[in-house]
């Protein structure tokens, strides 16, 4: 892609948004300096969540955007619909191992949505967009369940689980729309979005 003298700044910590904008085949440095604390109102519907902190993240950046730097950020939510008597609620970062086992039980043998807002901000001018993805899980036993949390750790991810590692090999059953959205970055959108964005 031809940045036309712009520089490329990825203002997140993942190490799979890096990996995912790195396919792009494009130069980029990472700088998560901000100052945006991640916090929003109970009463935000749960679909505006990841763009009020995609967009919350690029005003926090710790210094202006010189002429020739883009800053890219973004946030990732699961979210689990609400379904019959019981009500929709997203699914962060699991606080430790019995709360991941909680996480993976609430997503056995249902339907959730893995939204992804990504917000692109030069020194002028600034563009959000959203992408969200349908994943369904088969129902999962309890030894599933301890087997991937006990073996892979997934403190570290939304819902408490990553698509590309063995509970997605075994348990996810299908999907509709992007499966990069799921693994953290909707990389499809955020090449056209940077190409209209230049």
């Amino acid at each position: 892609m031809d940045l036309h003298g712009k520089h490329i700044i990825l203002g997140s910590n993942s190490p799979r948004r890096r990996e995912l904008l790195k396919g792009l085949d494009i130069d980029f440095e990472v700088d998560t300096g901000n100052n945006f604390e991640e916090h929003f109102s109970p009463d935000t519907p749960y679909d505006q969540v990841p763009r009020l902190m995609a967009e919350g993240k690029s005003e926090g950046f710790h210094r202006p955007l010189k002429e020739d730097e883009i800053l890219i950020t973004a946030d990732t939510m699961v979210i689990l619909p609400a379904s019959g008597d019981k009500p929709g609620e997203i699914l962060g970062k699991p606080k430790d191992r019995e709360d991941a086992c909680r996480m993976l039980r609430d997503l056995s043998g249902r339907e959730h949505h893995v939204t992804t807002a990504v917000t692109i901000k030069d020194a002028h001018r600034k563009h959000t967009f959203q992408v969200t993805t349908e994943v369904w899980f088969k129902p999962l036993t309890e030894a599933e369940i301890t087997y991937y949390v006990d073996t892979y750790k997934p403190f570290d991810k939304a819902g408490a689980y990553a698509i590309q590692e063995w509970i997605g090999h075994v348990g996810i059953t299908r999907i509709e729309g992007s499966y990069f959205n799921v693994v953290g970055f909707p990389v499809q959108r955020v090449y056209e979005a940077l190409q209209a964005f230049l």
